[in-house]
């Protein structure tokens, strides 16, 4: 039973992986693209905070002699696979440089990871120090989240 749930909890922890992932690039596509200094701060400041809660991710995963995947193509059904292809939009809008559509674009992002930190939250079988890392990164993710949500409220 060990060896499925390792299974599991690896299969979890790639999800989150890949997540964060998406969201750095995401992000730092839309960085290099936005005209609003506003958003450039706050892309710049979310593409870091992923790059961030990625390092740490994997530094857990690597203690556990568990190593990060790359996506394969089955995730294209995943929570993980939306999430990418919500990201990829993000290019598109961006050269249109419209603040609304953008900030919205980037909230659909924002909600499949938020989506995959609340099914990794309640997974079962996660170790403590795991699952403490999980419940940090969540909030920052839903910080994320609203600020974003805010800022397309305000943009309309």
């Amino acid at each position: 039973m060990a060896a499925e749930n390792n299974k599991a909890l690896h299969s979890v922890l790639n999800e989150l992986v890949e997540t964060l992932k998406d969201g750095e690039r995401g992000y730092s596509e839309a960085l290099t693209d936005v005209k609003d200094q506003d958003l450039k701060d706050v892309f710049k400041k979310y593409a870091l905070q992923r790059d961030g809660f990625l390092t740490e991710l994997e530094g857990a995963m690597h203690k556990l002699n568990l190593h990060p995947e790359e996506a394969k193509e089955s995730v294209t059904d995943s929570v993980v696979g939306t999430a990418h292809r919500a990201w990829i939009n993000i290019k598109s809008v961006v050269t249109g440089n419209d603040r609304h559509a953008i900030l919205a674009e980037c909230e659909r992002g924002e909600d499949y990871a938020k989506k995959a930190y609340e099914k990794a939250s309640k997974a079962e079988g996660v170790p403590s120090d795991i699952k403490a890392i999980i419940e940090k990164q969540f909030s920052g993710i839903r910080e994320a989240h609203d600020t974003i949500r805010g800022l397309r409220d305000s943009s309309k």
